[in-house]
């Protein structure tokens, strides 16, 4: 069934109007270095047509789960999905306009609630309440592409959803290059404020991608 409401279709432009790759995406191979506390670990890492992962030459085995987890990320952010299908069951309200234009439209699902702040027809803000816990994704900066927008600067805040303490707090720092016709992340900064109040990070982590080829 064809989403009809007000706030639905406000949700289905932003979220349709975000940059993923097409079904021709034929996947890539690059070669990876983590960097985190002083300590760098390097290897080569394959996404497929398929977007089936593969991490080979690092030794560490939970450094290797680490990358997995943040090319997992990219690839749910990239990847190209329906709307209709992954909203049909769901229920769209609006909330308030905020004084920067921003519109807020309210989702109920079965499991999961969730908000989202959309100006420009972009999402700005992303909250999911599950159970004891509220993920919230507020997105400072974007690439406009071509092809749709990617948000470049955002933090990820997890908070106690009944208390709303903030249990700790992600700055993220992308950069994507163009290769063919398809826009690759480079280089993520990823900055950890474990207890979300200390204005220095506990822990920075990069990942650096190199001399990325496209597949055949």
């Amino acid at each position: 069934m064809a989403i009809q409401s007000t706030a639905g279709i406000l949700l289905q432009t932003a979220y349709e109007s975000r940059y993923t790759w097409d079904e021709n995406f034929p996947g890539y191979a690059a070669d990876v270095q983590l960097l985190q506390e002083g300590e760098v670990y390097s290897g080569k890492i394959q996404i497929d047509r398929n977007l089936n992962i593969e991490i080979t030459g690092v030794a560490d085995q939970q450094i290797a789960a680490g990358i997995d987890i943040q090319l997992q990320e990219i690839i749910t952010r990239c990847q190209r999905g329906n709307f209709q299908t992954s909203f049909r069951e769901h229920e769209f309200s609006l909330g308030e306009t905020a004084q920067t234009d921003a519109v807020t439209v309210f989702v109920k699902g079965e499991n999961t609630d969730s908000q989202y702040q959309i100006r420009n027809q972009k999402i700005y803000q992303e909250i999911r309440v599950m159970s004891r816990m509220a993920l919230e994704i507020n997105s400072g900066e974007f690439l406009d592409t071509d092809s749709g927008y990617i948000p470049s600067a955002y933090d990820v805040v997890f908070r106690n959803s009944h208390t709303g303490d903030v249990n700790s707090i992600l700055k993220f720092t992308d950069i994507y290059q163009k290769f063919g016709n398809y826009y690759i992340l480079t280089k993520q900064v990823v900055a950890e404020y474990e207890d979300g109040k200390t204005a220095t990070p506990q822990s920075i982590t990069e990942f650096v991608y190199s001399n990325i080829q496209l597949l055949e």
